[in-house]
């Protein structure tokens, strides 16, 4: 009787443990599922008339410049509803045009195409285009806005300070939001929230919907990095509400479906769903990782191919480095490759970020040693980014700074989610 019981309590505990290991479920597929269903030819028609009608008035009146900036906003927008990078090449086109026409002296036209050179993640060329701005004058704060947010990508951080502070107006909608990025950057996530979290009451009480939307899809973000994840999916489905076509928030559900609930094939079937009409490469990594998740080596295999194919095209320029970099910095017979993007990107960019590439592309060419030179000069207290701290806990541990690679795991482990479940075995192995 005596052994049964112990059985018992055996079977007992393993049941508890298995409960506690189980993650729970947050998702709810009637609560997004008819936005996977969504028509969203009617949402691109709209964009592609208002397209066609610039296009002809600019066609009847060619000396009419404010035609092609119009065109451009529309191209901009088709860029944004289906990730067609043809369509941001051509508004660019269009807009550098308008800046021709006009002297380059309109700060309106000139903040144009620095936007679309942010998109392009060109930032340097983006910032000459602002300090023209910045020199005329007309409508200065927002060009000093973006200044901060070019400066910020460019890890141009004492600068990025210094225009924080131009732009400083307590209550204000787009400086709040500017400090919660900030904040995000020093790795205060708590006081990223906080702003983010005033700046959401102030556009929720103004009742703008790209507005709202736009902060429900960045706040969604924030919260799934702190671990609240019911909330980060709850402000997705805030912004699916306002825009039934929004990609990133559906490509944000499909996450928390994969990451915390590990249910890989409803992540799938949502990322299919968004790709049969918006197309960005990143999305095919994303189904490559869930792939090797689920151990499908040949849908793995078929997503990287897609990726590699799509990134073929000239006109992605340096979009997407990072993510090839880090493609390429785990594949021995690619390591020339990696080393030189990296370097590409230390000079567009020369942000711990992108030190981080070529860190990872030493790591994993076998060359700890100056893997840790790099970082130790340029990444380390510089950045909370949880990627690039899991790169810096393999480094450390390569080199034999066992103690330090140790504090970092603890803190990786707390940011699973954010890291996905293949990244968070590699850091019970650290």
């Amino acid at each position: 009787m005596k052994s049964i019981n112990q059985l018992a309590s055996i079977l007992l505990l393993l049941f508890i443990v298995s409960c506690n290991n189980t993650p729970k479920t947050i998702t709810n597929l009637e609560d997004y599922n008819s936005y996977l269903e969504v028509d969203e030819k009617e949402m691109l028609l709209l964009a592609e008339e208002d397209l066609e009608f610039w296009e002809k008035k600019l066609e009847k009146e060619p000396n009419q410049f404010p035609y092609l900036a119009k065109t451009a906003a529309s191209q901009s927008l088709i860029f944004s509803k289906t990730g067609n990078i043809e369509a941001l090449a051509e508004a660019e086109k269009n807009l550098i045009e308008v800046n021709e026409r006009t002297g380059y002296n309109k700060p309106g036209y000139l903040r144009s195409l620095a936007r679309n050179y942010i998109s392009q993640h060109k930032f340097k060329e983006a910032l000459k285009l602002l300090e023209k701005a910045e020199a005329i004058g007309e409508n200065l704060k927002s060009t000093e806005k973006m200044i901060f947010d070019v400066y910020l990508e460019l890890g141009n951080y004492e600068l990025a300070k210094s225009y924080l502070e131009k732009v400083r107006k307590e209550g204000n909608f787009d400086y709040l939001i500017r400090l919660s990025k900030w904040s995000d950057h020093r790795g205060d996530l708590d006081a990223a929230i906080k702003y983010m979290e005033q700046a959401m009451a102030i556009a929720e009480s103004s009742n703008m919907p790209s507005t709202k939307k736009w902060i429900y899809t960045n706040i969604a973000d924030y919260y799934g990095h702190a671990g609240n994840i019911k909330a980060s999916y709850n402000h997705y489905l805030k912004a699916l509400e306002l825009d039934p076509t929004d990609a990133y928030a559906k490509k944000g559900i499909a996450w928390i479906v994969y990451s915390h609930e590990k249910n890989a094939d409803e992540a799938l079937r949502i990322l299919n769903t968004i790709t049969k009409t918006y197309n960005a490469p990143d999305y095919h990594l994303l189904k490559a990782e869930i792939a090797e998740f689920i151990g499908n080596s040949e849908l793995k295999e078929e997503e990287l191919k897609s990726y590699n194919e799509v990134v073929s095209n000239p006109l992605y320029g340096d979009m997407y480095n990072k993510y090839n970099a880090l493609l390429y910095a785990e594949i021995p017979s690619d390591t020339a490759k990696a080393l030189r993007i990296s370097n590409i990107e230390i000079e567009n960019r020369p942000t711990p970020q992108s030190y981080d590439l070529l860190a990872w592309t030493y790591y994993n060419h076998g060359d700890a040693e100056e893997a840790l030179s790099v970082v130790e000069k340029h990444v380390v207290g510089k950045t909370f980014e949880p990627k690039v701290l899991f790169h810096l806990a393999k480094i450390y541990k390569a080199n034999g700074k066992i103690d330090e690679a140790k504090s970092l795991k603890e803190e990786l482990l707390e940011s699973g989610f954010e890291l996905g479940p293949l990244m968070l075995e590699s850091i019970k192995n650290i």
